[in-house]
């Protein structure tokens, strides 16, 4: 295994459950609902988590939707969501009702998206000439021009 991350994390609120993983070998870690919540059909509701953390400097938090309630139609409309490192406030996690029925109902304690730790480099942006850009195979091929069928 490589370098482990440490990442410190506060509970904020009663109730509130540290971040967790479904195996040894998961790339996320569990976030669960603080409260029950209520999405509405075709918009978002922001879930509490009860939970602030401190992503090292160098690393970001990326927020996942869980497989699961996506399949029943519970999404993350900006998925992935970026947890920067200089952020210390509530992890909230923003959930989008697209699925059958009125309302979906996310219960108290409920797994509802997932945290991974991912590095970020140090990057430089630099402007140049198009040229200076160079070709690639691609080029300025756009949505869909890679797919091969």
């Amino acid at each position: 295994m490589g370098d482990s991350v440490t990442v410190r994390f506060t509970r904020i609120a009663d109730g509130a459950q540290a971040p967790s993983r479904g195996s040894e070998l998961a790339a996320g870690w569990d976030l669960r609902a603080l409260e029950e919540t209520v999405v509405s059909s075709g918009s978002s509701s922001k879930v509490l988590t009860g939970l602030k953390v401190a992503i090292p400097a160098g690393f970001e938090g990326q927020v996942r939707a869980r497989s699961s309630l996506a399949a029943k139609g519970l999404i993350l409309p900006n998925a992935p969501g970026t947890i920067d490192a200089d952020y210390r406030g509530e992890l909230m996690i923003l959930l989008t009702w697209i699925g059958e029925g009125d309302s979906y109902t996310i219960p108290a304690g409920e797994r509802i998206a997932q945290l991974v730790v991912a590095p970020v480099p140090r990057v430089e942006f630099v402007e140049v000439t198009e040229e200076e850009l160079g070709d690639t195979e691609r080029g300025e091929g756009g949505f869909g021009s890679t797919g091969r069928f």
